[in-house]
């Protein structure tokens, strides 16, 4: 069996452009809904859908947040008027040539000309179009519906009449219509405006109908350019059967026709369209020859590689569809331009240049002109699809070959992830750079690079106008130069502002300029910390010094502790021998409690300055955590110990409770100068803590053996 795929099966340029959008907004992770389908194909809704793109009827349901798009079909002003109250952010991907029946409308119906529209009234299409008339509308579906309004009317002839056409309306009829309208209007204008891409589609089908034994019609039911398709077949060819998936085949008998044509709706999607054409030359079994199937759709541009699709789009470029253009006007997403003999010429912003972020009002303005390449023509309504990234991309190729010759670094930004790598583009030209050469060291992520611009060297030509390029080489070549400047001036004491690289569980490695230093844990922090994350994270910025180098070795220690930090500094500014200070109890000895003053300070409060009366051990008064008020008795900045008294500033105690106290310690308790000079003499294990962090002073509040420094000085109080 032969089978033949139309040739202009497949998306048309308005519904591919309106998909793109979509898919645009989603990949930049924005929050999109449309204003209805986005077309008519369910396959491809659902899938967008699935990544988060939701429907609404009107602005009224779109929520914050949201990026609201208007599909190809075009919309009534007002919506988008409520839109805009609304603040909703909204994107327009209304098909170029939809637009332009808007301008047509809205200009004659403002002269005072009825407008009749000849398609479906309840279609999205012509709803917008009515939306834009200004003045008295009518639609028509067909040459009966014409007549009776015609008839019922029956002063259009002393009229001034415009006619224009749904883009998706049947030629055939559309022709009919027009010879019925000028019998009786003589003057009417008659705008030819149903897309090329329609006419196209339904003359090619007209023509596969005559010649095949069965038709495939492959578009959603609810299209109506499908449907428009539907009827042109099967005005010609009997076996005519709608399909919207492969999985519909099988409910088809076909074994007994020779040969089989496939035409598909503007709206339906590549990958559809090639499921069908496998199903069909799998289960049919072809005998006379191989299935017919276009390039573009035999190998979808999804399903194509950046590399692929990019010199598919450069291959049915010739000489001769180069042009100038000079520009009329500028919107955020189009560029409207005039290519001269009559013809109106469209720019995209995603054909003005691969940069995702440009913005087409900054770069260009009217009366500018632009050098293009003609992607797409409509003879019958003098409109153009153009490129300048494609037109730049073929001047840019030269400057690649030129660059890999010479070694120059050249620069881009990089617009996709792809498996494998990243692709960048160099005055629109496509460079693959590997994951191996993308970044300066192996395991970094990709993800930071795309929307960035980025310098690369161009280290690989091959055939079909592929390029491969190198971040790394650059990356390391500005290492090495960064860091041999830094060696030549490097001093100790020297201040930077670097970037946490790495951490290792005794410190954090720092960029400091295209070198990298350390900060040993001891130099994190003032207090003990058991891990260096506790004070930086990996890309924390910090401000560091240089402690220490070993030039031999190209080794730099940092340090990080600021002075002014130091708990000690801090304390001896702020505090005094007989300051009053209220402290947190955060360990416990044999001898005496460790107080809190701030962070970073602890003091001893000996258990003879507990109380004003006889204490055996410290928890029969104090409890850890607990907040008490205490009296600096004594300072020791060299050995930096600081005595604390809670006796001190107790009431004493009557004379007769006195005496009954059996305790040498009352005499410690009357002197307070040989007190202070007995929490000085404290043994080692009583200094340590007064500046240890927490984590050490609560540990001691486990039980241990009483030291021998302890001991004996128990001893000597009792001798005193």
């Amino acid at each position: 069996m032969k089978i033949t795929l139309a040739k202009t099966a497949g998306f048309c340029f308005g519904v591919d452009r309106a998909v793109k959008t979509v898919e645009d907004l989603l990949d930049k992770s924005e929050r999109v809904c449309t204003l209805g389908p986005i077309i008519h194909n369910q396959q491809l809704v659902e899938e967008l859908g699935r990544r988060g793109a939701r429907i609404v009827a009107s602005p009224d349901e779109v929520k914050t947040g949201e990026t609201l798009v208007i599909r190809s079909h075009g919309v009534e002003p007002e919506v988008i008027e409520n839109a805009e109250k609304l603040g909703i952010k909204t994107v327009d991907a209304t098909c170029p040539f939809v637009a332009k029946i808007h301008k047509i409308v809205a200009g004659k119906s403002r002269e005072g000309y009825t407008v009749l529209i000849a398609g479906d009234a309840s279609h999205q299409e012509v709803k917008g179009i009515v939306g834009h008339c200004l003045g008295s509308e009518f639609v028509f579906s067909g040459e009966e519906e014409l007549l009776l309004l015609l008839e019922k009317e029956g002063n259009f002839a002393e009229k001034r009449i415009i006619l224009v056409a749904q883009t998706t309306f049947n030629e055939e009829i559309f022709v009919k219509c027009k010879n019925i309208l000028k019998k009786v209007c003589t003057n009417a204008e008659i705008f030819d405006t149903i897309c090329n891409a329609t006419s196209m589609r339904q003359q090619e089908a007209r023509e596969l109908s005559c010649v095949n034994d069965a038709m495939i019609v492959i578009g959603g039911r609810h299209s109506s350019n499908t449907a428009k398709l539907f009827d042109v077949c099967r005005e010609k060819c009997g076996r005519t059967y709608l399909i919207e998936t492969a999985a519909e085949l099988s409910g088809l008998d076909l074994s007994d026709c020779g040969s089989v044509g496939v035409v598909a709706g503007a709206s339906t999607p590549a990958g559809i369209i090639k499921e069908v054409i496998k199903t069909m030359s799998e289960n049919l079994q072809p005998v006379e020859e191989q299935t017919e199937v276009k390039e573009s759709v035999q190998k979808s541009f999804e399903e194509m590689t950046d590399e692929e699709a990019f010199e598919a789009s450069l291959s049915g470029l010739t000489g001769d569809q180069k042009v100038v253009g000079t520009v009329i006007t500028v919107n955020p997403t189009e560029i409207t331009v005039d290519i001269g003999r009559g013809v109106t010429g469209y720019v995209t912003a995603e054909e003005f240049s691969s940069d995702p972020d440009v913005k087409l009002t900054d770069e260009v303005k009217p009366g500018d002109e632009l050098n293009l390449i003609i992607m797409k023509i409509n003879d019958q309504e003098g409109t153009a699809m153009l490129s300048k990234r494609r037109y730049d991309a073929i001047a840019g190729w030269d400057n690649i070959v030129a660059a890999k010759d010479s070694g120059k670094i050249v620069t881009g930004f990089v617009k996709d992830i792809i498996k494998g790598g990243v692709v960048a583009y160099s005055n629109n030209v496509r460079v693959f750079i590997p994951a191996s050469q993308a970044t300066a060291s192996r395991g970094e992520p990709l993800e930071d690079l795309k929307g960035k611009e980025v310098s690369f060297r161009i280290i690989e030509i091959g055939r079909g106008h592929r390029a491969v390029g190198s971040i790394r080489s650059v990356l390391k070549e500005q290492r090495k130069a960064a860091e041999d400047k830094i060696w030549e001036n490097i001093a100790v004491g020297d201040r930077f502002t670097g970037t946490v690289k790495s951490l290792t569980s005794y410190g954090a490695f720092v960029d400091i300029g295209g070198v990298d230093g350390m900060i040993h844990i001891s130099e994190l922090s003032w207090q003990r910390i058991k891990n260096p994350s506790e004070v930086v994270l990996v890309g924390d910025t910090v401000e560091v010094y240089v402690k220490a180098l070993d030039t031999e070795k190209r080794k730099i220690s940092l340090g990080y502790k600021k002075p002014e930090d130091n708990p000690w500094v801090i304390f001896e500014n702020n505090y005094k021998v007989g300051d009053t200070v209220k402290v947190t109890i955060v360990s416990m000895t044999t001898y005496g409690a460790f107080a809190r003053i701030i962070p970073g300070i602890d003091g001893l409060i000996h258990i003879s300055q507990i109380a004003n009366k006889h204490v055996a051990k410290p928890q029969d008064e104090l409890t850890v955590g607990e907040e008490v008020e205490a009296k600096i008795i004594a300072v020791d900045s060299e050995k930096k110990r600081v005595s604390l008294s809670i006796r001190a500033l107790l009431e004493p105690e009557a004379p007769a409770e006195k005496a009954e106290l059996n305790a040498p310690d009352e005499v410690v308790f009357e002197a307070s100068d040989e007190t202070a000079a007995a929490a000085a003499e404290a043994p080692a294990e009583e200094a340590q803590a007064e500046t240890a962090p927490a984590e050490e002073a609560k540990a001691e509040t486990a039980p241990v053996e009483e030291a021998p420094e302890a001991a004996a000085e128990k001893t000597e109080e009792t001798a005193e």
